[in-house]
């Protein structure tokens, strides 16, 4: 349920690349670099590479990474949609912390339930999909939080979740 960021902070390759693209936010430092170094072994991806891959940024474009096999660097894979946010390397620690932190300071309740309606989405339709999130809304209205963050919308202050 929890949020899971991978910092990437260096070179991923293959797996290492998987590992990263398979939590809910990437963060990378200017440096760091991604590679699917499979095609120059002479094997198939591991790890659910073609799966994340084919998901994040479609068909074409990892087919296109996994056929060559190049060196991304950290902008690249911003732009292709691989990376949230890329960071300079001397502030790339602040960057994580920074997230982590409003993270944990959120709804986490909010942020968790978010999260489930996201992945299932990818394997229902737009009916069932829908139908999900009217149920999760309802379940969600039912939280501290959510009464907290209407009451302080209508109050005008700031918010101050308890996690529940």
């Amino acid at each position: 349920e929890k949020p899971v960021i991978a910092a990437v902070n260096g070179v991923a390759a293959g797996m290492g690349v998987h590992m990263a693209l398979a939590c809910d936010l990437v963060l990378a430092a200017e440096s760091a670099t991604l590679r699917e170094v499979f095609v120059h072994r002479g094997v198939v991806p591991d790890s659910g590479g073609a799966y994340l891959l084919g998901r994040l940024i479609g068909p074409q474009k990892a087919k296109e990474l996994l056929f060559f096999g190049r060196t991304i660097d950290a902008v690249q894979a911003e732009r292709m949609g691989l990376v949230n946010r890329v960071a300079p390397d001397d502030r790339f620690d602040d960057l994580v912390h920074e997230w982590a932190s409003e993270l944990a300071a959120g709804p986490t309740r909010t942020i968790a339930l978010c999260k489930s309606l996201v992945n299932r989405s990818l394997d229902l339709g737009r009916d069932d999909s829908l139908a999900l999130e009217s149920f999760v809304q309802d379940m969600n209205m039912a939280t501290v939080d959510a009464a907290e963050g209407v009451s302080a919308f209508l109050e005008r202050r700031p918010t101050d979740f308890v996690g529940w």
